[in-house]
């Protein structure tokens, strides 16, 4: 099987309730994957970024609540451990498909 053949066809809903087809090509899988991680780490990194802010405001006496800075921390930790594990599964998968003998 040729992966370059391969298009997968989504179905739409239209407004008069008849389905619509749309092939995907593979450029449109990539750009859209890809937009999707980019998505993902900004939003953990935008979550680092936030609990920074908050540790700072707390360690310079400005008005911000402990439990505020906790929960903020616990979030940005949170993510970035569900980010590390779907990395080491991708690199895992990876790691098994390079093993396979073609």
């Amino acid at each position: 099987m040729n992966i370059n053949s391969f298009s997968p066809v989504v179905h739409t809903n239209s407004p008069n309730n008849a389905q619509n087809v749309k092939e995907i090509t593979p450029s449109d899988a990539h750009n859209s994957f890809a937009s999707a991680l980019k998505n993902a780490i900004g939003s953990v990194n935008e979550r680092q970024i936030a609990s920074d802010e908050m540790t700072t405001k707390l360690a310079t006496g400005q008005d911000v609540d402990l439990h505020d800075v906790m929960i903020t921390a616990q979030k940005a930790s949170v993510s970035m451990s569900l980010t590390l594990e779907v990395r080491n599964k991708a690199v895992e998968a990876y790691q098994e498909m390079m093993r396979m003998q073609v």
